[in-house]
């Protein structure tokens, strides 16, 4: 089997259809898709039995663990020899699977590689595209950029399984989770790159984490507590680089900031 995707679901009815339709739909069809349903309290679990394809394993977790648990559970369970992540509220345009397997199977130094995201509405209307995805595209690129800002859309990515086994998702990063695994990919010295075409719609709603979570948080205090645990990592492994070097420089530009965006909070109350 060449892909394993792996599909977290949580009170996702609104948009899981689209999103696994698109998944079925793929040029590639040499993938199993496995889904994960993380306590759902609404319809979501019916949409996802009334499909009838030998590709989807579908299993439950025993009431809402959280999205970092599942997608460890995701990964344990994974045969194919690529995983790719998916978002159960995004579409998958038809080719991504197969280009970004091509990519892996053609660059074997490549340990994971992201594409371009275009933003939709919950209506799926158009809604422009990241800047900085675009600017981000080879591993020079991104190693330099890392350090101070995430420039992979979660959703967008495809390793390989024995990669993501190595490393996995670190529970003590919630909501930033992404984040703080590429950071330690790249500390490691791990190769990520990205496609410079758009396959995957990233839609934006109000039911988002991005909306309901992050855009609520002091955005820079959260990269420096982040950064702060990574960094905590590497140097119980007796482990820094020019790389780690980097983060503990952006990391206290990010405490600075933060400062000042909590006083200016203040001043405006």
């Amino acid at each position: 089997m060449k892909v394993s995707i792996l599909l977290p679901v949580y009170n996702s009815e609104g948009y899981l259809k689209a999103t696994m339709d698109s998944l079925l739909a793929q040029t590639l069809q040499s993938f199993e898709l496995i889904v994960i349903n993380d306590g759902s309290t609404d319809g979501s679990a019916e949409i996802i039995r009334s499909y009838n394809d030998n590709r989807i394993v579908y299993v439950e977790n025993e009431g809402n663990r959280g999205l970092i648990y599942t997608l460890n559970r995701g990964i344990e369970m994974a045969r194919g020899e690529y995983l790719a992540r998916m978002d159960a509220d995004d579409v998958c345009l038809p080719a991504r699977l197969e280009l970004q397997s091509r990519w892996l199977d053609e660059h074997p130094g490549t340990g994971l590689v992201a594409c371009f995201i275009d933003f939709i509405d919950g209506e799926g209307k158009p809604e422009g595209i990241w800047e900085l995805d675009r600017k981000t595209v080879s591993h020079k690129d991104i190693r330099s950029r890392m350090p101070g800002e995430n420039c992979l859309a979660h959703p967008s990515v495809m390793g390989r399984t024995e990669m993501f086994r190595k490393f996995r998702y670190s529970p003590g990063q919630k909501h930033i989770e992404d984040y703080d695994l590429w950071l330690r990919m790249l500390g490691e010295g791990c190769v990520l790159e990205k496609l410079p075409e758009a396959l995957l719609l990233y839609r934006l709603h109000p039911q988002s984490v991005t909306h309901t979570k992050l855009k609520k948080t002091n955005f820079f205090l959260k990269h420096f507590h982040c950064k702060r645990k990574y960094l905590r990592g590497r140097i119980r492994k007796g482990k820094f680089n020019m790389f780690d070097l980097r983060v503990t420089i952006e990391m206290m530009a990010d405490l600075v900031k933060a400062l000042l965006k909590s006083i200016k909070r203040r001043l405006l109350k």
